[in-house]
């Protein structure tokens, strides 16, 4: 875990961490909810994996090798990273800063372990958890996108139930059964973060202070 990013607010925007099992359907809701909401954006992961069929390298992810994914590492580059599934992924902190500052919500769609490290330094990040509705559904829709092998997809499926062991570190919860009342409560969550005090203390500071008989 790189240490370079500071733990104090950037900017009035919010850190969203969207985490979930493979096929719980994060990455399909994340893009219906960019579309909708123009003040969102994407942090680009990099990872060491080969891209998927319709995957554009530097638009879903930054696809690397594995030795140019260690020397990014050991240069302190990432924001956080983590072993998943046998390949690596990472956030770096390049840009991430710079959009909260603008006043735009910065979505990281990544695992537990890297939503664990970007607490450590962002601790008013948003943690937002995708279920699916059942172990069944989840190996249905794993096998649906027809791109992984059955020994992947069996892989995928028992990393699912330990990752489902730390959604209890999440403040918010989202049972993706109903794709659109998925993306409804996701957005919901997006609204809603957008209204918190320290947010709003950021936005219109001299308003508020003038509120509170501070000026």
């Amino acid at each position: 875990m790189t240490q370079n990013a500071s733990t104090h607010r950037a900017g009035p925007g919010s850190l969203f961490v969207i985490a979930a099992p493979s096929g719980a359907g994060k990455t399909t809701l994340t893009r219906m909810a960019l579309a909708q909401n123009p003040r969102l954006a994407l942090s680009i992961s990099t990872t060491t994996r080969a891209p998927r069929p319709g995957e554009c390298d530097g638009v879903d992810y930054h696809f690397v090798s594995v030795d140019a994914f260690k020397q990014m590492q050991t240069a302190g580059e990432f924001l956080e990273s983590a072993e998943v599934h046998g390949n690596f992924y990472g956030t770096t902190c390049r840009g991430i800063e710079a959009l909260l500052s603008e006043d735009r919500d910065v979505i990281l769609e990544i695992d537990w372990q890297g939503a664990q490290q970007v607490r450590g330094l962002y601790p008013e990040s948003v943690g937002i958890f995708i279920l699916p509705p059942s172990f069944d559904v989840l190996e249905r829709r794993l096998q649906g996108r027809g791109q992984d092998s059955a020994e992947v997809i069996a892989r995928r499926v028992a990393n699912a139930r330990e990752e489902l062991q730390h959604l209890d570190e999440f403040p918010y919860v989202i049972i993706n059964e109903n794709l659109d009342e998925a993306l409804a409560e996701l957005l919901a969550v997006f609204a809603a973060s957008r209204l918190r005090l320290e947010n709003q203390m950021q936005r219109a500071a001299l308003l508020m202070a003038s509120y509170l008989h501070r000026i």
